[in-house]
């Protein structure tokens, strides 16, 4: 039964406004003065209440306040009696929390018709509440499906470190890893556009097109997964964004040999990764848009050879966009000497970088977009 509370000092406008509500059908609770109607509030949860304005103890202004800041109450439609009539007075409401407003004494085919919208808007609003509260757990599952399906840290000729952490919405962020021979190490990450569980399941996808080796040319010839340049033009064309909802993805990609200490690379719009070696950082970028965006294009290789114990950093741009307040941003500069800095006074960068991060967030909040920090040591 629908449950409505009645908060008056007035014992017989509560008696005929219970009367009426219970004719209705509806569970009526009353209370004699705020302190009463407060604390009756919290016991019965009820979905509509219907308060005096002026009354001992404590105001309808105050009980409003309070119920609102209440998370079980919050959704709770509050009308508030009153004879005020003033703009300023029905502002005070409004900024109280009130949801309506009624004469006093009110009209009884009035009140009815008020009763009966406001249950309504609150029917509504606990659906939506229910409903944001599925696409939330759905949202953490689907976090946690990406999480499950990034590579393990790797140890060796070459080590890998990395964290992630998913935005509230969950982005489009992945990466990857693995061994295409015994000579030639590939990785790479990609971000993609928009949030949302469909983003994640564009980067899933291509994450296991790669893994699988499958990706292959129009002619059905294999793809050289040691050419960045090719992977990145092939992707291209089997991610067109009027086939994906209209979604793309950036993406660095690269591949080191060991006995060569060469690094072939390329980059679909994705930040540049930054190599550092001896203190000094080095920005690897090459010029490209973003897979998807634009059909029939060849993405280029770029090639350089790195020292040994370089250390490789891979990024989305989610990192560094995180707002520091004022309207402005940490920005990609910063990050990248926080970097510079960080492997030059640690043996574990990766984390006094996590530190950095975290203490620019919000305490409690989920970052705005993923953030994804790869770390590839080359021995």
């Amino acid at each position: 039964m629908t449950q409505i509370l009645i908060v008056d000092d007035d014992p017989t406008l509560r008696m005929t406004l219970s009367r009426v509500l219970k004719k209705q059908g509806y569970g009526v609770t009353t209370a004699c003065d705020g302190e009463a109607g407060l604390a009756a509030a919290m016991a019965e949860l009820p979905s509509l209440i219907i308060c005096d304005w002026m009354m001992p103890k404590m105001d309808g202004i105050e009980v409003c306040r309070r119920v609102k800041a209440i998370e079980e109450l919050a959704n709770s439609y509050f009308i508030l009696l009153t004879s005020k009539d003033e703009v300023v007075d029905l502002v005070q409401g409004l900024e109280s929390g009130a949801d309506d407003f009624l004469g006093k004494p009110p009209n009884l085919s009035e009140l009815q018709a008020r009763v009966r919208a406001g249950l309504r808007v609150h029917q509504a609003n606990r659906e939506l509440q229910e409903r944001t509260q599925q696409l939330e757990k759905e949202l953490s599952q689907a976090a946690e499906y990406v999480k499950s399906l990034l590579p393990a840290p790797m140890a060796g000729k070459v080590t890998t470190n990395s964290f992630f952490l998913p935005s509230a919405e969950l982005g489009g962020d992945c990466f990857d890893y693995f061994w295409l021979d015994d000579r030639r190490f590939a990785f790479y990450l990609l971000d993609v556009s928009g949030h949302g569980v469909g983003s994640a399941l564009l980067s899933v996808s291509v994450l296991n097109l790669l893994r699988s080796r499958s990706l292959r040319h129009s002619s059905d010839v294999p793809v050289d997964f040691a050419q960045p340049g090719e992977v990145l033009t092939t992707l291209n064309h089997y991610f067109q964004m009027s086939a994906h909802r209209d979604m793309y993805f950036t993406m660095w990609y690269g591949v080191w040999e060991p006995h060569t200490r060469q690094l072939r690379y390329g980059c679909g719009g994705h930040p540049p990764a930054v190599a550092i070696a001896g203190g000094q950082g080095q920005k690897l970028q090459v010029p490209g848009v973003p897979i998807g965006m634009v059909p029939d294009l060849d993405y280029d290789t770029a090639t350089v050879n790195l020292p040994p114990q370089t250390r490789l950093y891979l990024y989305s741009d989610g990192i560094y966009e995180i707002p520091t307040g004022e309207g402005k941003i940490w920005g990609i500069d910063a990050l990248l000497a926080t970097l510079v800095q960080a492997c030059r006074g640690t043996d574990s960068p990766l984390a006094a970088v996590l530190g950095t991060t975290q203490a620019l967030l919000p305490v409690g909040e989920s970052p705005d977009d993923d953030i994804s920090l790869l770390e590839v040591v080359l021995s």
